[in-house]
């Protein structure tokens, strides 16, 4: 397997997040449950990034899961 991630989407995905409530972003590429995980990872290098939502709001979960601020987007699927 590559160790580079799949690009599902040159976009983010726009979630409405709740408080306290924890999110676990999927870093391969692989999940059909996009941007989230849902174990495809397995045997793989990859491992879900755990997001922890601080208020009541929408963020925007990186879906080219190449961003340095991951699980969020950054814009770094404009320069793919």
């Amino acid at each position: 397997m590559s160790d580079s991630p799949e690009i599902v989407q040159k976009a983010p995905f726009a979630v409405e997040v709740t408080e306290g409530k924890s999110y676990f972003w999927c870093a391969c590429g692989k999940s059909q449950k996009q941007p989230f995980c849902d174990g495809s990872h397995k045997g793989t290098a990859f491992a879900p990034v755990k997001y922890t939502a601080e208020a009541d709001k929408k963020v925007f979960f990186c879906g080219c899961k190449h961003s340095g601020k991951q699980p969020l987007c950054d814009g770094s699927h404009s320069k793919l």
